[in-house]
Protein backbone atom coordinates (compact mmCIF):
# COMPACT_ATOMS: atom_id res chain seq x y z
CA UNK A 1 0.00 0.00 0.00
CA UNK A 2 1.36 3.84 -1.04
CA UNK A 3 1.76 6.09 1.91
CA UNK A 4 1.20 9.44 1.70
CA UNK A 5 1.40 12.51 3.14
CA UNK A 6 -1.79 13.77 4.39
CA UNK A 7 -3.48 15.45 8.15
CA UNK A 8 -5.91 13.24 10.00
CA UNK A 9 -8.99 14.58 11.05
CA UNK A 10 -10.43 12.47 13.61
CA UNK A 11 -9.21 9.07 15.20
CA UNK A 12 -9.39 7.89 18.03
CA UNK A 13 -7.10 6.23 21.13
CA UNK A 14 -7.69 3.78 24.25
CA UNK A 15 -8.71 0.35 24.22
CA UNK A 16 -12.66 -0.32 25.38
CA UNK A 17 -13.65 -3.19 27.91
CA UNK A 18 -15.47 -5.64 26.20
CA UNK A 19 -19.37 -5.13 26.29
CA UNK A 20 -22.23 -7.61 25.32
CA UNK A 21 -23.63 -5.19 21.88
CA UNK A 22 -27.55 -6.29 21.08
CA UNK A 23 -27.53 -9.15 23.72
CA UNK A 24 -25.00 -11.34 22.38
CA UNK A 25 -21.41 -11.90 24.21
CA UNK A 26 -19.17 -9.57 25.25
CA UNK A 27 -17.07 -8.94 22.44
CA UNK A 28 -14.12 -6.27 21.37
CA UNK A 29 -14.67 -5.48 17.47
CA UNK A 30 -12.37 -2.35 17.85
CA UNK A 31 -9.47 -4.59 17.03
CA UNK A 32 -6.70 -1.94 15.88
CA UNK A 33 -7.45 0.21 19.05
CA UNK A 34 -4.21 2.05 20.62
CA UNK A 35 -3.85 1.74 24.04
CA UNK A 36 -1.21 3.75 24.07
CA UNK A 37 0.45 7.09 23.17
CA UNK A 38 3.66 4.86 21.73
CA UNK A 39 1.35 2.92 19.74
CA UNK A 40 0.02 6.45 18.48
CA UNK A 41 2.71 7.16 17.28
CA UNK A 42 3.71 4.70 15.50
CA UNK A 43 0.86 4.22 13.75
CA UNK A 44 1.43 7.95 12.60
CA UNK A 45 4.88 7.06 11.54
CA UNK A 46 3.58 4.13 9.54
CA UNK A 47 1.07 5.86 7.82
CA UNK A 48 2.77 8.89 6.93
CA UNK A 49 0.01 10.89 9.29
CA UNK A 50 1.49 14.21 9.72
CA UNK A 51 -0.73 15.50 11.77
CA UNK A 52 -3.58 14.06 13.61
CA UNK A 53 -6.52 15.14 15.47
CA UNK A 54 -7.02 12.49 18.13
CA UNK A 55 -10.24 11.80 20.32
CA UNK A 56 -11.38 9.32 23.18
CA UNK A 57 -12.55 6.24 22.44
CA UNK A 58 -15.88 5.53 22.91
CA UNK A 59 -18.60 3.20 22.18
CA UNK A 60 -19.66 0.67 25.13
CA UNK A 61 -22.56 2.48 26.75
CA UNK A 62 -20.70 3.43 29.97
CA UNK A 63 -20.26 7.62 29.62
CA UNK A 64 -17.13 6.91 32.52
CA UNK A 65 -15.05 4.59 29.73
CA UNK A 66 -14.86 7.76 27.47
CA UNK A 67 -14.41 10.35 29.92
CA UNK A 68 -11.76 8.48 31.45
CA UNK A 69 -9.45 8.35 28.17
CA UNK A 70 -9.31 12.39 27.88
CA UNK A 71 -6.30 12.55 29.64
CA UNK A 72 -4.75 9.76 27.43
CA UNK A 73 -5.76 11.92 24.50
CA UNK A 74 -4.15 15.08 25.84
CA UNK A 75 -0.89 13.37 26.97
CA UNK A 76 -0.75 12.57 23.68
CA UNK A 77 -1.14 16.04 21.89
CA UNK A 78 1.81 17.54 24.77
CA UNK A 79 3.82 14.63 24.04
CA UNK A 80 4.05 15.30 20.21
CA UNK A 81 3.52 18.18 18.55
CA UNK A 82 2.11 16.56 15.52
CA UNK A 83 -0.82 15.77 17.54
CA UNK A 84 -3.98 18.05 19.03
CA UNK A 85 -7.02 16.33 20.68
CA UNK A 86 -10.69 16.48 21.44
CA UNK A 87 -11.82 15.71 24.87
CA UNK A 88 -15.07 13.70 25.55
CA UNK A 89 -18.21 16.16 26.82
CA UNK A 90 -21.81 14.37 27.63
CA UNK A 91 -24.90 16.11 26.65
CA UNK A 92 -26.62 14.30 29.80
CA UNK A 93 -27.25 16.39 32.38
CA UNK A 94 -26.81 12.95 34.40
CA UNK A 95 -23.02 13.84 33.58
CA UNK A 96 -22.57 17.37 34.71
CA UNK A 97 -19.83 16.40 37.37
CA UNK A 98 -17.81 14.91 34.61
CA UNK A 99 -18.31 17.33 32.35
CA UNK A 100 -17.12 19.86 34.69
CA UNK A 101 -13.49 17.70 34.77
CA UNK A 102 -13.30 17.13 31.02
CA UNK A 103 -14.23 21.26 30.47
CA UNK A 104 -11.71 22.16 33.24
CA UNK A 105 -8.61 20.63 30.87
CA UNK A 106 -9.79 22.88 27.79
CA UNK A 107 -7.71 25.21 28.02
CA UNK A 108 -4.20 23.25 27.98
CA UNK A 109 -1.86 23.05 25.76
CA UNK A 110 -2.90 20.64 22.72
CA UNK A 111 -6.77 20.86 23.09
CA UNK A 112 -8.53 21.75 19.73
CA UNK A 113 -11.99 20.07 20.05
CA UNK A 114 -14.92 18.96 22.36
CA UNK A 115 -15.70 15.46 21.00
CA UNK A 116 -19.78 14.73 22.09
CA UNK A 117 -22.56 12.35 20.87
CA UNK A 118 -25.78 10.82 21.44
CA UNK A 119 -25.01 7.05 21.22
CA UNK A 120 -24.56 6.90 24.72
CA UNK A 121 -27.71 8.78 25.42
CA UNK A 122 -29.32 12.10 25.04
CA UNK A 123 -31.07 13.85 22.02
CA UNK A 124 -30.52 17.53 20.57
CA UNK A 125 -33.75 18.27 21.53
CA UNK A 126 -34.02 16.37 24.96
CA UNK A 127 -34.72 18.93 27.82
CA UNK A 128 -32.65 16.70 29.98
CA UNK A 129 -29.56 17.65 27.55
CA UNK A 130 -30.36 21.19 26.97
CA UNK A 131 -27.84 22.85 29.47
CA UNK A 132 -25.09 20.62 28.82
CA UNK A 133 -25.47 21.45 25.17
CA UNK A 134 -25.50 24.62 25.76
CA UNK A 135 -22.40 24.97 27.83
CA UNK A 136 -20.17 22.70 25.85
CA UNK A 137 -20.97 24.47 22.99
CA UNK A 138 -20.85 28.33 24.23
CA UNK A 139 -17.18 27.18 25.65
CA UNK A 140 -16.07 26.44 22.58
CA UNK A 141 -17.49 29.23 21.46
CA UNK A 142 -15.64 31.12 24.37
CA UNK A 143 -11.95 28.98 23.40
CA UNK A 144 -12.27 28.97 20.17
CA UNK A 145 -12.65 24.67 20.26
CA UNK A 146 -14.49 22.50 17.43
CA UNK A 147 -17.31 20.36 18.65
CA UNK A 148 -17.15 17.07 17.33
CA UNK A 149 -20.67 15.28 16.68
CA UNK A 150 -20.90 12.14 15.68
CA UNK A 151 -23.96 11.49 13.00
CA UNK A 152 -25.79 8.31 11.55
CA UNK A 153 -28.59 7.36 9.90
CA UNK A 154 -31.96 7.19 12.47
CA UNK A 155 -32.18 7.77 16.06
CA UNK A 156 -30.67 10.95 18.12
CA UNK A 157 -27.80 11.12 15.16
CA UNK A 158 -29.97 11.95 12.75
CA UNK A 159 -29.20 15.19 10.86
CA UNK A 160 -32.83 15.84 11.14
CA UNK A 161 -32.38 16.40 14.88
CA UNK A 162 -28.32 17.02 14.85
CA UNK A 163 -29.60 19.77 12.52
CA UNK A 164 -31.37 22.13 15.69
CA UNK A 165 -27.32 22.32 17.29
CA UNK A 166 -26.39 23.84 13.68
CA UNK A 167 -28.99 26.14 13.98
CA UNK A 168 -28.87 26.93 17.32
CA UNK A 169 -24.98 27.49 17.42
CA UNK A 170 -23.11 27.30 14.12
CA UNK A 171 -22.79 30.80 13.65
CA UNK A 172 -20.73 31.30 16.84
CA UNK A 173 -19.23 27.71 17.09
CA UNK A 174 -17.65 25.69 14.66
CA UNK A 175 -19.27 22.91 14.77
CA UNK A 176 -17.46 19.20 12.85
CA UNK A 177 -20.44 16.77 11.39
CA UNK A 178 -18.31 13.52 11.80
CA UNK A 179 -19.35 11.18 8.96
CA UNK A 180 -20.92 13.36 6.48
CA UNK A 181 -24.34 12.05 7.96
CA UNK A 182 -23.24 8.23 8.96
CA UNK A 183 -25.20 6.62 5.78
CA UNK A 184 -27.38 6.76 2.99
CA UNK A 185 -30.29 9.46 4.62
CA UNK A 186 -27.54 11.67 5.88
CA UNK A 187 -25.69 11.32 2.76
CA UNK A 188 -28.46 12.55 0.63
CA UNK A 189 -29.56 15.33 3.30
CA UNK A 190 -26.21 16.49 3.54
CA UNK A 191 -24.81 16.88 -0.14
CA UNK A 192 -28.07 16.65 -1.21
CA UNK A 193 -28.62 20.41 0.17
CA UNK A 194 -28.37 20.82 4.03
CA UNK A 195 -24.73 21.25 4.20
CA UNK A 196 -24.28 23.71 1.52
CA UNK A 197 -27.15 25.59 2.62
CA UNK A 198 -25.94 25.88 5.89
CA UNK A 199 -22.75 27.32 4.66
CA UNK A 200 -23.95 29.93 2.49
CA UNK A 201 -25.93 30.77 5.43
CA UNK A 202 -23.07 31.28 7.41
CA UNK A 203 -23.03 28.77 9.85
CA UNK A 204 -19.48 27.29 10.90
CA UNK A 205 -19.73 23.59 9.55
CA UNK A 206 -17.70 21.23 8.03
CA UNK A 207 -17.80 17.55 7.84
CA UNK A 208 -15.24 14.63 6.95
CA UNK A 209 -15.98 11.11 4.56
CA UNK A 210 -15.43 8.51 7.34
CA UNK A 211 -17.53 5.77 7.08
CA UNK A 212 -19.10 7.25 3.60
CA UNK A 213 -20.90 4.99 1.17
CA UNK A 214 -18.49 4.21 -1.84
CA UNK A 215 -20.78 7.21 -4.04
CA UNK A 216 -21.06 10.21 -1.37
CA UNK A 217 -17.21 11.56 -1.50
CA UNK A 218 -17.25 11.74 -5.08
CA UNK A 219 -21.35 12.91 -5.17
CA UNK A 220 -19.82 15.74 -2.43
CA UNK A 221 -16.69 16.58 -4.73
CA UNK A 222 -19.07 17.42 -8.04
CA UNK A 223 -21.88 19.32 -5.83
CA UNK A 224 -18.76 21.55 -4.23
CA UNK A 225 -17.03 22.47 -7.68
CA UNK A 226 -21.34 23.04 -8.99
CA UNK A 227 -21.90 24.92 -6.47
CA UNK A 228 -18.63 26.83 -5.88
CA UNK A 229 -18.69 26.20 -2.06
CA UNK A 230 -17.71 24.03 0.57
CA UNK A 231 -13.88 22.86 -0.47
CA UNK A 232 -12.84 24.36 2.76
CA UNK A 233 -15.10 22.65 4.88
CA UNK A 234 -14.41 18.63 4.42
CA UNK A 235 -11.63 16.91 5.92
CA UNK A 236 -9.75 13.64 5.89
CA UNK A 237 -10.49 11.10 8.66
CA UNK A 238 -9.78 7.08 9.23
CA UNK A 239 -12.04 7.34 12.94
CA UNK A 240 -9.50 4.63 13.43
CA UNK A 241 -10.12 2.03 14.82
CA UNK A 242 -13.74 2.27 13.80
CA UNK A 243 -12.75 3.38 10.06
CA UNK A 244 -9.45 1.44 8.41
CA UNK A 245 -6.30 4.34 6.71
CA UNK A 246 -6.36 2.26 3.75
CA UNK A 247 -10.23 2.64 2.63
CA UNK A 248 -10.84 5.81 3.61
CA UNK A 249 -7.78 7.49 2.16
CA UNK A 250 -8.56 5.80 -1.11
CA UNK A 251 -12.09 6.59 -1.26
CA UNK A 252 -11.08 10.46 -0.88
CA UNK A 253 -8.75 10.29 -3.01
CA UNK A 254 -10.59 8.89 -5.89
CA UNK A 255 -13.37 11.64 -5.31
CA UNK A 256 -10.55 14.37 -4.69
CA UNK A 257 -8.32 13.98 -7.83
CA UNK A 258 -4.99 15.13 -7.34
CA UNK A 259 -5.22 19.04 -7.47
CA UNK A 260 -6.59 21.72 -5.17
CA UNK A 261 -9.39 20.00 -4.64
CA UNK A 262 -7.09 17.25 -2.39
CA UNK A 263 -4.52 19.79 -1.28
CA UNK A 264 -7.69 21.13 0.69
CA UNK A 265 -9.09 17.58 2.07
CA UNK A 266 -5.55 16.12 2.75
CA UNK A 267 -3.90 19.02 4.29
CA UNK A 268 -5.29 22.68 4.33
CA UNK A 269 -8.38 22.56 5.72
CA UNK A 270 -7.00 20.63 8.46
CA UNK A 271 -4.60 23.50 9.20
CA UNK A 272 -7.18 25.90 8.95
CA UNK A 273 -9.61 24.38 11.24
CA UNK A 274 -6.65 22.57 13.78
CA UNK A 275 -4.01 24.30 13.01
CA UNK A 276 -0.07 23.93 12.05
Amino acid sequence: MTRTAHRDAHRHIGQLPAYGFYGGPPISPDTTALETVAELVATLDAEGTERALVLPNYGVPDPAVAFGLNHLALEAAQRDDRVRCGLWVSPQQSDAARNDEALALAREDGVVALKTSFLLGGAPDAPDCAEQLDRMFTTAAELDLVVHVHTSPGAASDVDRISRLVETYGDATKIHLVHLGGGMSGHLKLVGGLFFDWIEAGKQVYTDTSWAIGFAPAWLAQEIERRGVGHDRVLFATDAPWGDFAGEHARLAAAAGDGALADAFFHANFDALYGT
